[in-house]
């Protein structure tokens, strides 16, 4: 949820795609010289860009070349790299030659298809990078570095270059690409991820020898990221870790290997059960294991659509935010049945100590529609919190309030929301807990002043896309703290866009951390009754919704 309005002002930009460069057979010409100088800037600029940042590729070598290579002996040479990148540059544009051997799909996605022995990272998305390493791949905790050994030479043209660039840097030691990666999923935010450690991916010939001996060698694929930036927040553990790791690595069926940057013991447990259903296979910590591992295909870095969802279009099987859902209730449902049964041996324990009761009242609530009210202490907190239990009991709720910690067990607020027809809660990270809830169960999002965007964004879209019926209830400003600490005609209460689009601080410090509500229960009371009649299709008999247009409220 941190940092929105950057992160908006990035995503209303767009995403800038990268290029992909395609290397095909070429013929020997001799052209005018300076057509040839033009049309070997305008390919590096055009075509190799993306790749020119990779400092010990072979692309970067390439384009440093062209620009120091102009003595006469070199010509013939220099003179057939140009006519290959007019080709290429003409070919972009649909221009058809007789040089090309096949077609280029410029629909195909980036990293789509690699041959062994090769790295290939897609940079087109803003939100995050991704890498793909296929052959000979090898760990190295130490240096902080995957290696790629590749047995085959390389042929036609790159071969060519690469002998050119053989003989002018042997210090590359023999160094066929260089990418650097940090596996993480906020990209566009520069500030959280100049603490992300970064990874070396390099691709050496194996033809001299192997400096990294495997001490482990697994027969499945590796999949590595970080759980470093805001893990320790709910909506940033679920958004850009748990989500994206789904995405990125549930097509494998289990049958893939996980490594863990900035390892935290505690992040293993709490996220144990859902991680069991993602893999076979035992979390590694990068850092912390020291050994070689070896492989025959890895991704680092993860895959990321949108805030807390799941893009079916983008989906090998189009599997969507519901699939991820039903993936959350394999993994805690065991647990589950275990509380249940502690819970069943303490009811059985309590009445042979005691003399039964009539279980009427029991079933008597067992028949209301449940409300679950997530409780917030301090910030965005509901002042007259049990008003709204009162209220709630009356209009025909079985009413829950739960207090999630960091410490409670997340297969216990699972259970208590997945059994739920509501939930009512403030904007915040807890809101997370969305996800919990079956589809077609009813979400009533309390939004403080000054957090329109970030509700709708982060919760009321996601919801909706879970098949939740979202309420959305904006408070008025008299039902904000604020209402006491400014004057009635300050911007502040007036218009908080003015103030919120200055920046995450001002958002921060004014509406998240020193705002608190007191609802209006007699205006909230429609939400609540709108609630009850989605669930079961009847109007409450409550004087608190006795307005005939209780559906239509805001």
């Amino acid at each position: 949820m941190v940092h929105h309005h950057r992160y908006n002002l990035l995503k209303k930009g767009g995403d800038e795609e990268a290029g992909t460069l395609v290397f095909l057979y070429y013929r020997r010409r001799r052209p005018n010289l300076l057509s040839v100088l033009f049309l070997s800037l305008l390919s590096c600029t055009f075509i190799l860009a993306p790749h020119l940042f990779s400092a010990s590729s072979y692309l970067s070598h390439l384009c440093k070349l062209l620009l120091s290579l102009l003595g006469f002996s070199y010509f013939y040479s220099v003179s057939a790299f140009f006519y290959f990148t007019s080709m290429v540059f003409a070919g972009s544009f649909g221009v058809q030659n007789e040089g090309f051997v096949g077609n280029i799909d410029v629909n195909a996605p980036l990293c789509s298809s690699i041959p062994n022995g090769r790295i290939c990272c897609d940079r087109s998305h803003f939100r995050s990078d991704i890498c793909f390493m296929k052959g000979d791949v090898r760990t190295h905790s130490p240096s902080s570095s995957v290696f790629l050994y590749s047995s085959k030479s390389n042929n036609g043209f790159i071969s060519y270059v690469s002998s050119m660039i053989d003989d002018g840097e042997q210090e590359e030691h023999d160094e066929l690409q260089h990418e650097k990666i940090k596996p993480y999923t906020r990209k566009w935010e520069t500030s959280i991820m100049d603490t992300i450690d970064e990874l070396d991916l390099i691709s050496k010939r194996a033809n001299l020898g192997v400096h990294h001996p495997c001490n482990v060698i697994h027969n499945v694929p590796a999949v590595i990221f970080s759980t470093a930036g805001y893990t320790g927040n709910l909506y940033h553990e679920f958004n850009d870790g748990i989500m994206p790791l789904y995405i990125t690595s549930q097509h494998f069926n289990k049958k893939v290997v996980f490594f863990i940057l900035d390892y935290r013991n505690w992040w293993v447990m709490k996220y144990g059960d859902i991680i069991s259903h993602l893999s076979d296979h035992p979390v590694i910590d990068f850092v912390g294991d020291n050994r070689t591992h070896c492989f025959t295909e890895a991704i680092i870095g993860l895959r990321i659509h949108d805030e807390l969802t799941v893009d079916s279009s983008l989906m090998r099987s189009n599997e969507s935010i519901v699939d991820f859902r039903n993936l959350l209730d394999r993994a805690y449902w065991p647990r589950i049945r275990g509380l249940i049964q502690e819970e069943e041996q303490e009811t059985v324990d309590k009445k042979m100590s005691r003399s039964p009761t009539s279980g009427s009242v029991f079933d008597h609530q067992a028949r209301k529609p449940k409300l679950v009210i997530l409780s917030r202490n301090g910030s965005r907190a509901i002042m007259n919190e049990n008003s709204l239990v009162k209220t709630s009991e009356e209009m025909g709720f079985q009413v829950q309030v739960l207090r999630p910690e960091r410490t409670t067990e997340l297969a216990k607020i699972y259970r208590s929301l997945n059994s739920s027809d509501v939930m009512i809660g403030v904007h915040g990270a807890a809101m997370t807990h969305f996800l919990f809830m079956k589809p077609g169960s009813v979400l009533i999002q309390v939004i403080p002043l000054g957090t329109e965007w970030a509700a709708e964004t982060y919760y009321g879209d996601p919801a909706r896309k879970l098949g939740l019926k979202y309420i959305g209830y904006k408070i008025m400003g008299r039902e904000s703290s604020l209402f006491d600490e400014y004057d009635k005609d300050d911007p502040v209460l007036r218009n908080p866009s003015s103030f919120t689009k200055k920046g995450w601080e001002y958002t921060k410090k004014i509406y998240l951390e020193d705002q608190t509500v007191r609802l209006d229960l007699r205006r909230f009371g429609k939400r609540l009754a709108r609630a009850f009649y989605c669930i079961t299709g009847i109007h409450p008999q409550s004087s608190l919704s006795s307005d005939s247009n209780f559906n239509h409220g805001t």
